[in-house]
């Protein structure tokens, strides 16, 4: 009887997983979709033209692909494409580079090393990740108008060089280190920025991976600092890019989608390639 029982009950277990299974699978399709559709409306908007755009009813795809809205960005002269292409990577470039070493070094020392208000130090570390930007923003924009920094690239990568979050995080990850590899470094004779350089540094791969790309991505979108910092035309970054343009084009649809593409198009290259270590990353801060 038991036996039977067990057989009949084997196929309804295995149409529960395959129910619970398909709504998870649909519930993940409507999230794609919610996510995906905005951008593929903006990319099918730039290759339509102007007069498709305004037509009722819309249309989702194209009934006539054009490249004209490309080609007018890159031919317009008010537009130094390169340029601001170039001040924005320098900006995400140079804030990666050193917040990686900022926090990876503060991360450290924070996991590994025992000194009086330690615990103190970190807290009011943490407490800033509780304070909105806007609230440090004009002792911010008073310190680099005292450094001469104001129009200047290097005023947007300044205020940015420590991070509260990569600190954190990085932490977090060194705090499972084994220090039996710490310890055997030390006892070689290597001083302890050695150890951090050659012993720390080269396991911190995926974390590493991902807060470097979380800054490049916050970097790359920055708009409220360097509208404020940023003065002269040619040394603007791409989102400020975008929002001259849409002032000066806010009737042309296609040039404004255009624009949000090519604003848009790095950063999705770079989180597409680089995704898995985002994931790596985290799950492998979260293991003890």
């Amino acid at each position: 009887m038991s036996t039977v029982q067990l057989a009949s009950a084997a196929p309804r277990r295995q149409r529960g997983r395959s129910l619970a299974q398909f709504f998870a699978y649909f519930i993940l399709f409507i999230g794609l979709a919610v996510t995906l559709v905005p951008f593929i409306w903006i990319l099918m908007t730039s290759l339509k033209p102007a007069s498709e755009i305004v037509r009722i009813p819309p249309t989702f795809f194209p009934e006539q692909w054009t490249f004209n809205s490309y080609q007018t960005i890159f031919a317009d002269p008010k537009v130094p494409l390169a340029r601001f292409y170039l001040n924005s990577t320098f900006v995400a470039v140079a804030r990666v580079v050193i917040t990686l070493f900022t926090s990876s070094l503060a991360g450290y020392i924070f996991a590994k090393f025992t000194f009086r208000g330690k615990n103190l130090l970190f807290g009011f570390i943490l407490i800033q990740l509780m304070i909105p930007f806007q609230v440090v923003m004009i002792p911010a924009y008073l310190i680099l108008v005292q450094l001469r920094l104001i129009d200047s690239l290097w005023g947007l990568v300044i205020p940015s060089m420590v991070d509260a979050f990569g600190i954190f995080l990085m932490r977090q990850f060194i705090s499972t280190f084994p220090n039996d590899l710490i310890d055997a470094a030390r006892i070689d004779g290597a001083g302890e920025f050695t150890v951090y350089r050659r012993v720390v540094m080269p396991n911190l791969g995926a974390p590493l991976a991902t807060l470097g790309i979380f800054t490049f991505m916050a970097t790359w979108n920055d708009y409220l600092w360097p509208l404020i910092v940023i003065t002269t035309h040619e040394k603007r970054t791409l989102p400020l890019l975008l929002t001259w343009y849409t002032s000066q084009h806010g009737q042309r649809y296609d040039l404004t989608m255009a624009a949000s593409i090519l604003v848009l198009l790095p950063i999705l290259v770079v989180y597409i390639f680089f995704q898995r270590w985002i994931v790596r990353g985290v799950a492998l801060t979260g293991m003890k």
